[in-house]
């Protein structure tokens, strides 16, 4: 994997990179915002998620799902350039760390959850919007996702000791 770290020398050589990696303080703001934006992404799919294990039925899902939507996409919007800057510091340090390799799979994961869960078993709904258990299969979506963004901020937090 060492040759595909390589292959960033351009970001890491840029300004972009230069000044994450010089500045005092560049960093650790940007790994909090970075941070914020998981506490938005995360906290948005979480509260949908909890919704989906039976809590708060009383609350439509599709409600709360066009609710929460707004606060992931805000957390994404932190998440992503934070994330990217924090990546040209070291890119080749980070490329060849398993700990990020299997932090970046597991976005993979939760992003295909999340679109079969919506492709899928969402489209049914209609019929168990509100207080009405979901489906075995939506609440397995939802376990399967809280474990995913679980392990995802778990390697967030290993990549500052490995």
């Amino acid at each position: 994997m060492q040759s595909m770290g390589g292959s960033f020398g351009w970001l890491e050589a840029s300004a972009l990179g230069s000044a994450m990696r010089s500045s005092l303080w560049m960093y650790p703001i940007v790994e909090i915002f970075h941070i914020v934006g998981f506490v938005f992404l995360a906290g948005a799919v979480f509260m949908f998620d909890l919704r989906l294990l039976g809590l708060s039925r009383n609350l439509p899902v599709t409600s709360m799902a066009r609710h929460l939507l707004r606060w992931s996409v805000m957390g994404l919007f932190f998440v992503v350039p934070a994330g990217l800057m924090m990546f040209s510091a070291h890119p080749g340090d980070f490329i060849s760390n398993r700990v990020f390799q299997f932090k970046l799979l597991l976005i993979a994961a939760a992003g295909i959850n999340a679109a079969v869960f919506h492709k899928g078993i969402y489209r049914t709904v209609d019929e168990w919007n509100t207080l009405v258990s979901a489906p075995t299969l939506a609440r397995l979506h939802a376990g399967l996702s809280m474990a995913l963004w679980i392990s995802v901020i778990a390697c967030g937090r290993l990549l500052a000791y490995t």
